[in-house]
């Protein structure tokens, strides 16, 4: 009888618990390395706690979404696809349910289901799992070894799933890297990808902790030109801006720092400015006798009105039924067109996804497996590979992770 296969895997992320489970599931004998207290941390904050498990979309769709070496996800992607992913976590009890723009959710909202269900993987296929942190990876004659504070221990091949180095405080310190580096591997310029962003204007301090629904957003370069269009949610801070629009903006602003962006929010998309002016109309006759700053609670946010005010250059005491056409005009075009200046992203650390990673030309594409050292293998983020929010990640995170499995146990497709 042939001795099982020794394989580790390093890091109990998206991609390492998908990769340590299913290489037991085929018959591996199989170490996951995990420096936290559990495995997960990541995933059960991803999606504000809900998990954006994956994209229900076709191969096409989900590589036009993929920002960086789309083309070198096309095996993993054929081999584990969006419909594969859903059906693996259904298969396990958790139900999925497909919201706008085709994101994937568990239907309990929570993203606990998600990580039990691979945790629940790990046990029943057999998976060891360590919780230390690897310091390195020695590459021996016939394998490897790897070194934690405690232990040297022989493995037959590695998979590096180790991240990127956003959100440190979930384990992904960047050490993927390192270990790279250490094989003569060249790791592309980290930084932060689906990211919220710092704008110059006081008036998001002022605005902080207020969510906008169903606004229209657009972004345009210095020369006028529009380089991002959505719809959805946003949130002021301190700093500037977050929320799902803002986060998957950050991933098309390809010349930040170098140029400045302006963003245009539309408060009411779904009235042109005939609309929004008769709708001006019949609220300033709703409240004739009241001043400018007291007739706008059925229009705007209450902490929205004051600074609105302030923008629109309309007195505030001024009652509405002296408000000029011009001075409506104006409020039209704020309420078409708010405009904020994005300075720049905030730190890596604070970013969803690292954008970055080892460079994929050395890196077979077909297995995952270095070029430059047999037996050693990467899935997830810590490739130079990252898409735009909506799932499209944690599918890039499991796809990379099956493949290298296979890669591993030297399955061949």
């Amino acid at each position: 009888m042939t001795e099982a296969k020794r394989i580790a895997v390093i890091g109990g992320g998206a991609a390492g618990m998908m990769a340590a489970g299913y290489l037991a599931s085929l018959g591996a004998s199989v170490v996951l390395y995990e420096r936290n207290r559990k495995t997960g941390a990541k995933l059960l904050i991803t999606g504000k706690g809900r998990c954006n498990v994956t994209n229900a979309c076709d191969i096409p769709s989900f590589i036009h979404n993929v920002m960086r070496n789309p083309r070198f996800l096309y095996t993993a992607l054929s081999r584990f696809s969006p419909e594969d992913t859903m059906a693996f976590f259904e298969s396990r009890g958790v139900p999925l349910k497909v919201e706008r723009g085709n994101r994937v959710f568990p239907v309990s909202d929570k993203s606990a289901d998600i990580v039990m269900a691979l945790r629940t993987y790990l046990t029943e296929e057999g998976v060891r799992t360590v919780y230390a942190r690897v310091k390195a990876i020695e590459k021996q004659n016939d394998g490897f070894s790897v070194i934690t504070e405690e232990r040297r221990v022989p493995f037959d091949a590695v998979i590096v799933a180790t991240g990127g180095k956003s959100y440190q405080k979930t384990g992904s310190t960047g050490d993927g890297y390192q270990f790279a580096r250490a094989f003569g591997h060249t790791v592309t310029p980290l930084t932060p990808s689906l990211v919220p962003l710092e704008c110059e204007e006081a008036i998001c301090r002022a605005l902080q902790g207020l969510s906008l629904r169903n606004v229209g957003v657009r972004v345009f370069d210095e020369k006028g030109k529009t380089v991002y269009d959505d719809f959805g949610e946003l949130m002021f801070t301190h700093f500037g801006i977050t929320g799902p629009t803002v986060l998957s903006m950050s991933a098309h602003l390809k010349h930040i720092g170098k140029e400045k962006y302006t963003v245009a929010i539309d408060l009411k998309p779904a009235l042109d400015e005939a609309m929004l002016d008769r709708r001006l109309l019949s609220d300033f006759s709703k409240y004739h006798n009241r001043n400018f700053d007291n007739s706008l609670h059925d229009l705007l946010p209450q902490k929205l009105i004051a600074p609105f005010v302030s923008l629109s250059g309309i007195p505030p005491f001024k009652k509405v039924n002296e408000i000029t056409k011009e001075e409506r005009k104006r409020l039209i075009t704020l309420l078409k067109h708010f405009t904020l200046t994005v300075r720049r992203t905030r730190p890596l650390e604070e970013a969803i996804v690292t954008s970055g990673g080892v460079e994929v030309k050395e890196i077979d594409p077909k297995t995952m497996e270095s070029k430059l050292c047999p037996g050693l293998f990467f899935a997830g983020e810590v490739i130079d590979v990252d898409a735009y929010t909506g799932g499209f990640n944690l599918q890039i995170a499991f796809s990379t992770a099956r493949l290298a499995a296979e890669g591993a146990l030297g399955i061949a497709w």
